[in-house]
């Protein structure tokens, strides 16, 4: 009887177990906005395209938001994602969002690339770089600092710059944040200092980003 219980408990664990790790999988509708997040960074977070919230939201430019306020993740009934254009007719339909050309880019630091976009160590969402701590970190293109902080798990101190409505690009694990949120940053600036990444090592995590989504930056950088 003793052993009928016990394994009776065992299996419900192990159901509870699968259950509550497939939930973890599983991207959510909604998030609060927590103290010191932008809409860029939780767009960043879930992969979304910062203007889709916005519109998803009736955000306006996404710049007024607050913490404790909820931010749907998805389309409403009649919404697509990068375009925002609802599926009825009505009588003022938005306008697509145009996709815009990407700028012309550089590397944002000499070293060597050791993780190659997909690979691991690191959040596999970008490159990282090997380089010497303290080394400067620069703006691979011109653009605005739409975050700069330390509020987003398995990044570091991370700048993310905006290029055009297309086009983000991150830098990660810094050891010190040399430009502060809604700087204009021209192409080759200085806005960072390299810090220790995954394996405790002198890196950068570089990421480019079309409409939220990642994409290998190395298509875009020139070769070396």
């Amino acid at each position: 009887m003793r052993s009928r219980s016990f394994l009776f408990l065992l299996v419900l664990l192990l159901v509870i177990g699968c259950s509550s790790g497939s939930s973890w999988d599983t991207q959510p509708d909604e998030h609060y906005v927590r103290r010191g997040e932008t809409l860029f960074s939780i767009a960043w977070r879930y992969g979304k395209d910062a203007g889709d919230l916005a519109r998803w939201n009736q955000l306006g430019d996404g710049s007024l938001i607050y913490p404790g306020q909820r931010i749907r993740l998805t389309a409403p009934s009649g919404y697509t994602s990068s375009a925002a254009k609802p599926s009825k007719p009505v009588a003022k339909p938005l306008p697509p969002v145009p996709v815009q050309p990407p700028p012309p880019w550089s590397w944002p630091t000499t070293g060597r690339v050791s993780v190659p976009f997909g690979g691991k160590p690191g959040t596999g969402t970008g490159i990282l770089i090997d380089g010497q701590a303290g080394q400067a970190i620069n703006a691979a293109a011109s653009g605005k600092v739409v975050y700069a902080g330390s509020g987003l798990i398995g990044y570091g101190q991370l700048i993310i710059l905006k290029h055009n409505d297309t086009y983000l690009s991150a830098y990660g694990y810094n050891a010190s944040l040399l430009v502060a949120e809604g700087q204009s940053i021209s192409k080759g600036q200085r806005i960072a200092t390299m810090g220790e990444g995954p394996e405790r090592k002198p890196r950068l995590h570089f990421e480019i980003r079309r409409n939220g989504k990642p994409v290998d930056p190395r298509q875009f950088l020139p070769a070396r």
